[in-house]
Formats: structure tokens, sequence, C-alpha cells
């Protein structure tokens, strides 16, 4: 059987900028809904509206026994939280991913967001800079495909991010990111920490989901009893960001940002290309 190849053509990366654009909209308005008070469920059913009514498909329903349009995570759950009956709070810190399947192509995306209160400074402050780290991290791992050889590349910047940092925070290694087309998960793995061996090359069609998952405390964790949902052994706080990246001719672009990645990639000095 012959395998396919990691790289695409311009015109399969064209392709995939739609359901790109679905999964950020989807996500916009999940994160528009984030309140005291809102169950993870509501958040599901705004994403799904907004995926349906594009025309297009979870990609997460079509993982084998999981049945929601998101997965959400809320305090010390980081990743694969189930959504359901759980009522937001105050002071929470709540990580949202999603990805949309259109015409045979996948998108993949997630944010982190900490629900206000003014009874907790310290605790939202402390969460807030846990996901302002990760979403650093993750433009700092997307800016460096711009001129890095190897994915390896991709995980020695997440890394020296957080480091940079001065916080002592975990990066999960059970966990990374991946390559994204056809399905939605693909080679290559792509490692939020340096590693020793290089990687696949970085050249013109290259699509990674690349997705840092960083907890406040130990980087241990385990899987609850609903056989999905990630959380920290120590209890403490988890931040996850994601976003699908496309490698082509003439630079880079984020399928998942409407901007193609401008504002976040401004601080490293990257200005994404469109895709021609």
């Amino acid at each position: 059987m012959l395998r396919r190849s990691i790289y695409k053509s311009p015109a399969q990366l064209r392709a995939m900028r739609e359901p790109g654009l679905i999964t950020a909209a989807a996500l916009d308005a999940v994160r528009a809904l984030i309140a005291p008070g809102v169950t993870t469920l509501e958040l599901d059913a705004a994403a799904s509206a907004v995926i349906t009514s594009a025309g297009a498909k979870s990609n997460f329903q079509m993982v084998r026994g999981y049945r929601h349009t998101i997965c959400v995570s809320v305090n010390e759950q980081v990743v694969h939280g189930i959504p359901g009956g759980r009522v937001l709070r105050p002071g929470d810190i709540v990580s949202v991913d999603a990805g949309a399947e259109l015409r045979g192509w996948n998108g993949d995306s997630a944010f982190t967001v900490v629900v206000p209160d003014e009874s907790q400074p310290d605790v939202v402050a402390e969460r807030e800079e846990l996901s302002r780290v990760t979403e650093g991290s993750l433009w700092a791992g997307i800016a460096s495909l711009a001129d890095a050889s190897h994915i390896g590349e991709i995980g020695a910047a997440i890394q020296g991010y957080i480091e940079a940092s001065g916080h002592d925070y975990g990066i999960l290694r059970d966990y990374v990111g991946h390559g994204i087309g056809r399905k939605m998960h693909e080679s290559p793995s792509v490692f939020n920490y340096r590693v020793s061996d290089p990687g696949a090359e970085i050249k013109p069609g290259l699509v990674l989901a690349i997705e840092p998952m960083v907890v406040a405390g130990s980087e241990e964790t385990f899987i609850e009893e609903d056989d999905w949902t990630v959380s920290t052994v120590d209890g403490s706080a988890g931040s996850h960001w994601e976003h699908s990246v496309a490698v082509h001719d003439d630079g880079i672009w984020v399928l998942t940002a409407p901007d193609g990645g401008k504002a976040g990639l401004a601080p490293f000095g990257v200005i994404p290309q469109e895709i021609r």
C-alpha cells in the first residue's frame, strides 16, 4: 500500500483554508458564550451550530467513541474534557478544542480563557499568565516554521519561550501536535519540547497542528474515569492553545486564524503570506 506524502500541493493547501476558517468561527462562538452559569454542553451546541450551518462536519465526532463537537477542559483538566452539565464558575480557566471537516479536509484549533472573578484577583492573574505564556509559546513555535529546517526546532522554540517566561511550568509529554490534512491526525508528530531527533524536513506543503499543553505545576497527568479527560495529578491548572499552520512556497499561513496569523506573529518579526 502506498503511503501518502506528508507534503501537500498548493491546491490542497488552498482547500484547507475554508475548514480552518470554519473552525475559527466555531471557537469564536464558544468564546463569546463563556461566562459564569453557562454549561459546557451549551458551549458544545454553539460550536456545532456554526460548523453545521457552514455545511461542514465536526471532525471530533469522527473519532471513534466521541460524540461531541468540542473538547472543553476546566481548571485541572488540560485536554480532552467532555462537554456536559458542568457549570462554569468565576475564576475557572477553560480550554476549548474544536475542528471542522469540509470536502475531505480538516481544521483543528484550541484556545484558553479565564472566567473573570473580582473576588479572586490573584487566582485570575495566575491563570491568565499561564494562558498568556502558553499562547506565546504557540506563536513562538509557529514563527520558527519561517526559517527552521526540521520540525524538531518547533518544540525547541516552544520550550525555550516557556523557560524564558521565568515560570516553572510543566509541558505535557504524552500529548503532542500532529500533521493535519485528509485526516485530523496525521504524521508527523510535533513535540512541544526539545528532542534529539530533528524530525521531518520543513518545506512547502507541510501542514501542522501545533498545540502546546502547559500546566502550572507538575506535568504528571492521569485519564479520568470517563476514559477521555486528561487532568493533572497535583490539581494544578492547565492551558491549551492550538493552530493549524501551512508552509508554502512564499512562507507560512495560519489556516485557523482569520488574519493568517499576522497579529500573533508580529512580535516575532514574521509576516504570514497568503497561499497562492
